[in-house]
């Protein structure tokens, strides 16, 4: 064979082994990109998971603040009508 012969076969050879580089390519990004979409979606499942965990830690803790603040509230009502209560007899002078 002639030099250009060589030449093309060698040529053929290289486009070949390219072309079957850039399909090993393409599946490797393909495959990597499923990888990723399922991590993305396990991540985002991990965070609504974590968030619904945290909105009813932080609705018990509100409850919570909220009964023990109107206990505190009906108390010093309870105190203060007592007051009241004494004060208007004292007034009154019937004490």
């Amino acid at each position: 064979m002639g030099k250009l012969a060589d030449d093309v076969s060698r040529l053929c050879v290289e486009m070949r082994t390219l072309r079957e580089n850039r399909r090993t390519l393409r599946k490797e990004l393909e495959d990597g990109a499923k990888d990723r979409q399922r991590d993305v979606f396990e991540l985002c499942t991990d965070f609504a998971e974590t968030r619904a965990r945290m909105a009813e830690r932080t609705l018990e803790a509100r409850l919570g603040f909220l009964n023990h603040l109107k206990t505190k509230v009906e108390d010093q009502k309870r105190e203060m009508r007592a007051d009241l209560a004494v004060a208007r007899c004292a007034w009154a002078g019937r004490c």
